[in-house]
């Protein structure tokens, strides 16, 4: 797996993971890519920092309310309504129905549902292209 930072013509920033490097050229090719700001499918790589750990006696301090994390927080709720909207919930058949809409056994559709971490690795290893959906915040409470 592979994270990158993309943005898209509205100057939108955020981040992605990815199967492999190839991946991202062969879904931004596609046109399946979509910034969840502003729904652009307009989306490229963004220049990246090199990711550099913090020192252990060193704290990251951000408050709530601070102005990124609620554009972040909006964002992923858009992104996460727009998929619940519009793609099929599958329940624990997710990664049963993944695989046969990869291997075009089932029509090609969104879906969502949940998958245990072993499901998850098996189709990452069989090269099924798939996200997380992002966890809403009350999710956590």
């Amino acid at each position: 797996m592979i994270q990158y930072s993309l943005s898209c013509n509205n100057e939108h920033k955020f981040e992605a993971w990815f199967k492999n490097a190839d991946a991202f050229d062969v879904q931004a090719s596609q046109g399946v890519l979509e910034c969840p700001v502003c729904g652009s499918a307009d989306v490229n790589k963004a220049l990246m920092a090199p990711a550099v750990g913090k020192k252990s006696n060193q704290k990251v301090a951000l408050s709530a309310g601070h102005p990124e994390q609620k554009a972040l927080r909006d964002a992923m709720n858009k992104l996460r309504n727009k998929v619940m909207s519009e793609a099929e919930y599958v329940g624990d058949r997710f990664a049963e129905e993944a695989r046969k809409i990869h291997a075009e056994e089932s029509e090609s559709r969104g879906i969502y549902g949940e998958a245990t971490s072993e499901e998850v690795t098996s189709l990452v290893e069989e090269g099924v292209d798939f996200l997380p959906l992002p966890a809403a915040p009350e999710d956590h409470n």
